[in-house]
């Protein structure tokens, strides 16, 4: 059970309305938060925030008009920051097909109905901590971008030297400065960024960006 003092909101879109209320109801029952939505646009009209407890988005897999893998897709596309929620789908007993390519989109499982309270609570369960796990991954990539956007461009060239493990001497020879320059550079480079050595340096680059020291 999540144990986070804000409790986990849990986004249930199904069109089939009893059912829909059934999976409200059973979440309601353990203390979490549960909003049902009609359709994926109504879903997508109400353009939920990220809650602090975490949460998931459970999905029928066919809906009229919209359905869950087209907004699953229409998800995917737009800002991952603005919808961190993992994906749960709920299938048919022909929809198998359907949810693997799901899940191979970013879905994070699928449950074929019928299926078990227990077996749904512990899917729910495990989406839910991989979205707080997920939005403080982000987090730590966005304080990372925001550290290294305090750096002038040299300094972000200096930084990124140093962060491959170059001495002064080499840093200086590859960017045509004199090492007395590289030193006043490294200077505020490691008072911006608060890092102590070029491993910290090199962390922090890559927390902004995996690709940042290739």
């Amino acid at each position: 059970m999540n144990t986070t003092a804000t409790p986990p909101v849990i986004h249930v879109v199904d069109d089939e309305a009893p059912f829909r209320r059934s999976l409200l109801f059973l979440l309601e029952s353990l203390g979490w938060q549960a909003v049902g939505h009609e359709s994926a646009e109504a879903f997508l009209a109400a353009a939920p925030a990220f809650p602090a407890g975490g949460g998931c988005l459970v999905l029928d897999i066919r809906m009229p008009r919209v359905s869950g893998l087209e907004l699953q897709r229409r998800l995917k596309a737009g800002d991952p920051a603005a919808n961190p929620f993992p994906i749960i789908f709920m299938t048919g007993h022909g929809d198998v097909e359907l949810a693997v390519q799901a899940m191979k989109e970013g879905a994070v499982d699928f449950l074929q109905k019928p299926f078990k309270d227990q077996q749904f609570l512990d899917t729910v369960e495990r989406a839910v901590q991989l979205s707080l796990e997920r939005h403080a991954a982000s987090r730590r990539h966005q304080e990372a971008r925001e550290c290294l956007e305090r750096l002038s461009a040299r300094e972000r060239e200096v930084a990124r030297l140093l962060a491959l493990g170059q001495a002064n001497k080499e840093v200086a020879r590859a960017l045509g400065i004199s090492e007395n320059t590289v030193h006043v550079h490294r200077q505020h480079v490691m008072e911006k960024t608060g890092t102590g050595s070029a491993a910290e340096l090199a962390r922090l680059i890559l927390r902004a960006d995996p690709a940042g020291l290739d």
